[in-house]
C-alpha cells in the first residue's frame, strides 16, 4: 500500500507547483529507487488531464558511463533528450539514489566533459523555463527529494525520521499545503520587491565571509514551491563583475557525488581568484576551470523555510534553511537577468544565524539570520 502522504505530495506538485492542465505533455524523472512518487504523479497527471511521460533509470547507469565510456561517448549529446525539451510543458522530478557517493572515486574531467556536454540542453531549458507563466512555450518544472535509505543516512536520520522532515519541510503534515505556500508566498514577495529595489548587497559573519555584490537592476524572484518543492528562498543573479571580497561556506559543499568541505573563496572583479578547501579541494579547482563561466557567480540567494533547521548534505532542503544565503558558481537562471552562461551550476551554503549580517546598500536588514521587518519570512506560528 502506497504512502498517503506521497499522494498528498503528487496533487501539490501535479496542481499546485507545475499546475498541469488537460493536454500537457509532463515528463517525470525519478531514479528506480523513487518509483513510488513516480506512480503516485504519474496518477496525479492523469487525473489532471495530462500526458506523463515517465524517464527512470538505475543509479548506476551514470556511473558506468563515467567509468566506461569513452571521450566521444561522454561527449555525446543527447538529440532525444534535446528534442524532448523543446516539446514538453512541464517537468517534474525526483531526487533519490541507492548510494549518494557513488560517484565519489571517479574522474572529476569526466564529470566536466559530461556536464560540458549537458550544456545546449541546460541553455534550452533555463530560457523556457524563464519565460513568464501563461506565455505559449513557458516550460513549468518541480523537483522534490523521495525519502530514501540513503539520503536519510547523509542526514543521519532514520529512514521514518527522514520520511517526516521531507514531509513536513514541504507543509505536506497541514490540510491544505497549497493554501499554506500561497501564505508564505505573500511574505516573500514582500522581501523580494524590497530587494528589487536595491543597487547592491552584503553578506558578513564571524568565520570570516565579507561578500559585496552589485545587484541593480536583477531580478529577485520569489520561490514558493512552483519549481524545487519545499522551497523557500529569494534569488537573483549578481552583476558578472560585481561581486568582491570573500566568502567561506558554513556547510560541506556537495555536487555530482562529492563532498567538499571548508570552501573559502575569493572575488576580484567577478570571478575567482582564490580557492581552497580542507577536503576536495581537487575536485573544486577542476569544476571552477569547466569553463569560463565557472569561476563566476550565476545566483545569489536568501533562505526563507524557518521549517528547515539542520544541515542534510541535500542542497534542495540545506539552501532553503531560514537564516542562511547561498551562492552558485556557474550558470545563472535567465529570468533573474543573469548573463553567466557554464555547465556548471553548484550551489553552495553559508549560514548567518550566529552573528552574521545582510545589508542592503548599506542598511542591516538581517541579523543572526532573522529579518528586522516583521512582514518579511518569520518562523512559522509566528504573528507580525
Amino acid at each position: 500500500m502506497r504512502d498517503e502522504r506521497l499522494d498528498k505530495l503528487a496533487r501539490v506538485l501535479v496542481n499546485y507547483s507545475v499546475a498541469v492542465q488537460p493536454g500537457d505533455l509532463v515528463r517525470i524523472n525519478a531514479p528506480s529507487v523513487a518509483e513510488p512518487g513516480m506512480v503516485a504523479v504519474y496518477e496525479a497527471v492523469i487525473a489532471a488531464g495530462g500526458h506523463p511521460i515517465v524517464r527512470m533509470a538505475p543509479d548506476e547507469c551514470a556511473e558506468l558511463k563515467l567509468r566506461h565510456g569513452s571521450l566521444k561517448q561522454l561527449k555525446f549529446v543527447d538529440p532525444v533528450a534535446k528534442f524532448e525539451v523543446d516539446k514538453i510543458n512541464a517537468s517534474i522530478g525526483f531526487w533519490a539514489d541507492d548510494n549518494t557517493k557513488a560517484l565519489t572515486n571517479l574522474d572529476p574531467n569526466k564529470q566536466a566533459v559530461v556536464a560540458r556536454a549537458r550544456k545546449p540542453i541546460m541553455d534550452r531549458f533555463l530560457h523556457r523555463a524563464a519565460l513568464p507563466w501563461g506565455k505559449r512555450n513557458k516550460l513549468r518544472w518541480t523537483g522534490t527529494q523521495f525519502p530514501c535509505h540513503a539520503a536519510a543516512q547523509d542526514a543521519e536520520m532514520s529512514l521514518r525520521e527522514y520520511e517526516a522532515f521531507v514531509f513536513r519541510a514541504g507543509l505536506l503534515h497541514l490540510s491544505n499545503p497549497a493554501a499554506e505556500w500561497k501564505k508564505i508566498s505573500t511574505r516573500q514577495q514582500r522581501l523580494a520587491d524590497y530587494m528589487n529595489k536595491a543597487r547592491s548587497v552584503r553578506f558578513v559573519t564571524r568565520n570570516g565571509t565579507d561578500l559585496y555584490l552589485g545587484i541593480e537592476g536583477r531580478r529577485w524572484i520569489n520561490c514558493d514551491g512552483h519549481e524545487n518543492f519545499p522551497d523557500g528562498e529569494v534569488f537573483s543573479a549578481p552583476i558578472e563583475d560585481a561581486v568582491e571580497g570573500t566568502v567561506c561556506y558554513s556547510f560541506p559543499a556537495v555536487h555530482a557525488g562529492r563532498e567538499v568541505h571548508d570552501i573559502r573563496l575569493r572575488f576580484r572583479a567577478g570571478r575567482v581568484v582564490d580557492a581552497s578547501a580542507s577536503k576536495g579541494e581537487a575536485f573544486l579547482f577542476k569544476m571552477l576551470d569547466m569553463d569560463r563561466g565557472a569561476r563566476r557567480l550565476g545566483e545569489i540567494a536568501i533562505g526563507t523555510n524557518y521549517g528547515i533547521k539542520q544541515y542534510t548534505r541535500n542542497t534542495l532542503f540545506d539552501e532553503k534553511i531560514g537564516g542562511t544565503f547561498h551562492a552558485a558558481l556557474g550558470a545563472g537562471y535567465p529570468e533573474s537577468g543573469a548573463l553567466n552562461k557554464s555547465g556548471l551550476h553548484w550551489d553552495m551554503v553559508c549560514d548567518l544565524r550566529r552573528g552574521g549580517r545582510i545589508e542592503v546598500d548599506g542598511k542591516v536588514i538581517s541579523k543572526n539570520g532573522r529579518f528586522m521587518n516583521r512582514a518579511w519570512p518569520r518562523p512559522l506560528g509566528r504573528r507580525g
